[in-house]
């Protein structure tokens, strides 16, 4: 592996003077420099190695030989735009709407998540001719103006701008810390009442809904996984007001959660929604992404006058990157290794919070797992500092995670697929040393507490997160030094 390029410090000197200071980065106070990767590992400019395990993007494995050679073969032949009849254009788009329901056969393609996203509102608004969106609590859904109006774990974090009139927030269907939680006999209707609710307000003020849309598994919001049966009760309230399902796959979609290929497959076979979002894992690294919708909303959207073009969107080489991808999730059994490897990875911190009251909760669905940290398990007490210092000592260790969530406490794993369980084991070793010193330090009482307290004159910990924490976990993080033991 070759070390030449910039030292690290004037790489950082010159990302200070020429990159937007609101373009956050892993480990902001010692940042990570990688220079190559393969596989479920990243390498930096030191040669060190390092397990990553929050790499969504790099879906069937960083650099992936069989992808890199389809772009690199397309790349020699031909690029250009789509209003040329290309073959992979064609194939792709029959190759991915073949894992969908039937329903769900129309292409858009284009080159990223908040695309994608902001082009699924735009499909919204043409086909019901309503305005109106209905959003869940900490939803993330893109970058662009139309989707931070609609992301809650964005908006909330301008203290000085107004939510948007047209858009509605249902309490997130969070079953551990939400308002409707394990023991309710009912979680899913009780949470989809609260959307029939909204909308039955919207018509109060003579407004109409448009779409509600949702991540199938939220993540950013905390690895919050639905009660089954809450989107079919919220489709079916939605579908009545006039509007439409979106089902934002972005992060957990192409066999991520083991079980199946889609998350929003994972609430029963009798959900379809009605546009499915997708990107990241798509092109594994390449930008590409895509929107998948009905033949009744795709002629809706072209009723409107308007053509539709995207220079960039399913152009021949990101199409052969795509199908390389589909091949090898097949080839390598992805889905099923997601399956098997997502088991044994909850299966070990499922005996690890036995031993930790700092874990309050395991909760995932194949590769995409949380583990959320409480200093008190009956108040649920986020234990947001104490998550931060786990992702600092993981990091001392070589390894990578992140923290996410509305308090910051939850410790995310969307690792490559071809994650392996002696991967697993070893994060989960390294994790409950970490725990282990750090509850000795903190004055934890007891194994299988319910409660964790802090000893008297310990250090506090830094409560400082990856770059995108809300402005007041940011404040805390500059009053607060990381704990010395």
């Amino acid at each position: 592996m070759s070390a030449e390029g910039l030292e690290k410090k004037k790489t950082i000197d010159l990302r200070k003077k020429h990159i937007g200071p609101s373009c956050k980065i892993f480990f902001s106070h010692d940042p990570i420099k990688i220079v190559q990767a393969k596989g479920q590992y990243m390498y930096d400019e030191n040669g060190q190695r390092y397990l990553d395990c929050i790499n969504n993007v790099a879906h069937v494995g960083h650099c992936h030989p069989d992808v890199v050679k389809a772009g690199a073969e397309q790349m020699g032949f031909l690029n250009t735009n789509t209003r040329f009849l290309h073959d992979n254009l064609v194939l792709y788009a029959q190759r991915l709407q073949a894992t969908l329901p039937e329903k769900l056969s129309v292409c858009y393609f284009v080159n990223s998540g908040s695309e994608a996203n902001d082009l699924a509102l735009r499909l919204a608004w043409q086909y019901t001719g309503n305005k109106d969106v209905i959003t869940l609590e900490n939803a993330y859904h893109g970058h662009v103006s139309s989707l931070i109006d609609i992301s809650p774990y964005k908006f909330h974090q301008l203290s000085a701008a107004e939510q948007n009139l047209f858009v509605h927030v249902a309490s997130s269907p969070d079953v551990y810390r939400g308002k409707y939680r394990a023991d309710h006999p009912d979680a899913a209707t009780a949470y989809a009442d609260e959307v029939k609710d909204i909308i039955d307000n919207v018509h109060k003020k003579g407004r109409k809904i448009a779409a509600f849309i949702a991540e199938s598994l939220q993540s950013c919001g905390g690895q919050v996984i639905p009660p089954v049966g809450y989107f079919q009760q919220v489709a079916e309230h939605v579908h009545k007001a006039g509007g439409v399902f979106i089902a934002d796959e972005v992060q957990v979609g192409f066999g991520r959660v083991g079980s199946r290929f889609w998350a929003f497959q994972l609430q029963g076979d009798d959900f379809v929604p009605d546009i499915v979002t997708m990107g990241k894992p798509i092109g594994n690294g390449h930008p590409m992404s895509c929107v998948v919708t009905t033949r009744e909303v795709a002629e809706a959207f072209m009723a409107s006058g308007m053509e539709y073009f995207n220079t960039f969107g399913g152009n021949p080489v990101s199409c052969a990157i795509g199908l390389a991808v589909l091949d090898v999730i097949e080839k390598e059994d992805l889905q099923g290794n997601a399956l098997r490897v997502g088991q044994h990875l909850t299966d070990l911190l499922g005996k690890l919070k036995e031993r930790h009251p700092l874990i309050g909760d395991i909760r995932g669905c194949g590769l995409f797992v949380g583990v959320e940290l409480v200093k008190d398990r009956v108040k649920l007490t986020p234990a947001t500092a104490e998550a931060q210092e786990v992702i600092y000592k993981l990091k001392e260790q070589h390894i990578l995670l992140s923290a996410d969530g509305p308090h910051r406490n939850v410790l995310k794993f969307k690792p490559p697929l071809c994650f392996t369980a002696q991967d697993a084991d070893l994060v989960v070793e390294k994790i409950d040393l970490i725990l282990t010193e750090l509850e000795g330090a903190l004055g934890v009482t007891g194994n299988n507490s319910q409660k964790t307290e802090r000893g008297k004159g310990r250090g506090k910990l830094s409560t400082e997160e990856n770059g995108h924490g809300p402005e007041e976990v940011q404040e805390q993080t500059r009053q607060r030094k990381r704990i010395r033991t």
